[in-house]
């Protein structure tokens, strides 16, 4: 329907295991991979959808008889359609210990796209603790080094840097 946007929202629950570990066993996990997410199929459906939202009616993106004749052979997600997804992996991944009251976006250090990711192809994304900083009393800045991977390639589509400010109410003073 024009001018109708359905969002749906979908929750994931906290696996026995995350919910179980404290901010100070977190914390611990620096340099360690905290979350695998599950294979995620790029549609066309998303990456239209996407442009529409964006305003980014790039024809390698959209036009699939275009794209076929382009540089890449068919049609391609946007970059920053593989960056926002960072956000539906993390609720996926549910890696924040359940003593955090709340988290939120503080920006990004880096990001690099090193491929195209196709339409029709399946990513994921690999989550690594990079670093956890006490920022005042109960907040900490959390950096983590997501890497979204193709499946079936090597080569990674896109590696970013991402910092998290979370309140962790609960905490003890061990983490620095």
């Amino acid at each position: 329907m024009a001018g109708r946007c359905v969002v749906e929202f979908r929750v994931y629950p906290r696996s026995v295991a995350m919910s179980s570990r404290s901010f100070d066993e977190f914390a611990g996990r620096v340099n360690q991979e905290i979350a695998l997410s599950e294979w995620l199929l790029v549609t066309q459906e998303r990456v239209n959808e996407f442009a529409r939202v964006t305003d980014d009616p790039d024809w390698m993106h959209i036009d699939v008889e275009r794209a076929r004749r382009g540089p890449v052979g068919h049609t391609i997600a946007q970059g920053f359609l593989t960056l926002s997804l960072l956000l539906h992996f993390s609720r996926q991944g549910n890696y924040l210990p359940k003593d955090v009251d709340y988290a939120f976006n503080y920006g990004l250090n880096r990001v690099r796209w090193l491929a195209p990711v196709a339409v029709g192809a399946r990513i994921r994304n690999r989550t690594v603790l990079k670093a956890v900083t006490r920022r005042g009393a109960s907040n900490y800045l959390v950096t983590t080094l997501n890497t979204v991977e193709v499946d079936g390639s090597e080569r990674p589509a896109m590696i970013a840097e991402w910092l998290g400010l979370v309140h962790s109410a609960g905490q003890d003073s061990s983490v620095s």
